[in-house]
């Protein structure tokens, strides 16, 4: 009888036990499960036909530039550098007083007038033996010596003149006529006109698309005009810091906003594909290593690493992880979790 009594009050414990025990697993079941996700758009994979090209900066550069220095001290006695102006090549720009060397020059000259004179009369003394040949060999090294005096002062009166070295335009001159110069002493810069230098840098993945001939494209600041250039030399390799390859082109065409040391948006085109497969930008979820998107399969939410290519304005090519038909999602990406069921309200 006592043995009864304990069953029947036993009894109903189990069976709330039991029951609480399904309660939980059915709740566990219910969490594992991930659920439906609605109301997303999507975004049908296909090739397209794209212009891979890239927008980098550069910068404009005078084609020749020159800071003008004299070679030697003295005082400016001519001054010929008009401000802005062109000046041809070989044009007398600054004269230093060379009243001593000139002295010397003409003493020199005289000298040499004398002992060619006494040469050439040595010269006839020599044939019929009225001289020695050590004397007329001594007058003639002489002469020679002085031709070499002649010639050395000539260069020391050359660089008292600072010529055009070139075609092209003067800058600000910082010195003023009677002014005492040093071969420190900056006078004014000289820059060719007929054309430009246009230098940029490359992304390392593109260094073989770039070679001299290459055509581009660049604007400047304050003028939408698209100006040609055509790359002249390239850097023989890559630069450790920005794994950039340092490009220059040369600017044939003339603009009053084409002037060195001016901004430019440099547009490469590298070549046409037809078969790019192009995205939304914002379909791409970004990590700390690579790159995701989320791929409709048997309609459920599927993490697809990818690599990427070109970027346009709101679009970016998937080089790898996609192929043309797939279903990527495009818009509610952080909140759907893998596994995930996927309802789209719009697809394109």
């Amino acid at each position: 009888m006592k043995t009864n009594i304990i069953f029947l009050l036993c009894f109903p414990l189990v069976v709330l036990s039991f029951s609480s025990c399904k309660d939980s697993k059915k709740k566990n079941e219910g969490k594992d499960a991930s659920p439906a996700v609605s109301f997303i758009e999507g975004y049908v994979v296909k090739p397209s036909t794209i212009d891979e090209t890239i927008m980098i900066s550069g910068t404009l550069k005078a084609y020749e530039e020159t800071v003008l220095m004299p070679e030697v001290s003295g005082r400016v006695v001519g001054l010929n550098l008009p401000e802005g102006q062109f000046v041809k090549k070989g044009t007398l720009l600054v004269k230093i007083f060379d009243g001593e060397l000139q002295s010397q020059l003409k003493k020199s000259q005289t000298q040499l007038e004398i002992a060619g004179q006494t040469l050439s009369r040595q010269t006839e003394l020599l044939k019929v033996d009225g001289i020695s040949q050590q004397e007329y060999d001594q007058t003639r090294l002489q002469v020679n010596s002085i031709k070499d005096d002649i010639d050395l002062l000539k260069v020391q009166i050359a660089k008292t003149e600072i010529l055009a070295p070139y075609d092209g335009v003067i800058g600000l001159r910082s010195l003023s006529l009677g002014a005492q110069i040093t071969p420190a002493s900056a006078v004014a810069t000289i820059r060719e006109s007929d054309k430009l230098k246009l230098d940029f840098a490359v992304p390392g993945k593109y260094s073989q698309m770039i070679h001299p001939g290459t055509k581009v494209k660049f604007t400047v600041e304050g003028d939408d005009t698209k100006f040609d250039a055509a790359v002249i030399a390239t850097e023989e390799g890559i630069e450790l810091n920005t794994r950039n390859l340092r490009a220059r082109a040369v600017v044939e065409m003339h603009g009053p906003s084409l002037v060195p040391g001016a901004y430019a948006n440099v547009e490469l085109r590298l070549n046409e594909d037809h078969n790019a497969l192009l995205i939304p930008t914002q379909s791409v979820i970004l990590q700390e290593r690579n790159k995701q998107v989320i791929v409709c399969k048997n309609g459920k939410a599927v993490f697809t690493k990818i690599k990427t290519g070109v970027r346009k304005a709101s679009d970016i090519v998937a080089t790898e992880g996609l192929n043309a038909g797939d279903t990527i999602v495009t818009t509610g990406v952080f909140f759907i979790k893998p596994g995930s069921e996927l309802k789209f309200a719009k697809v394109k």
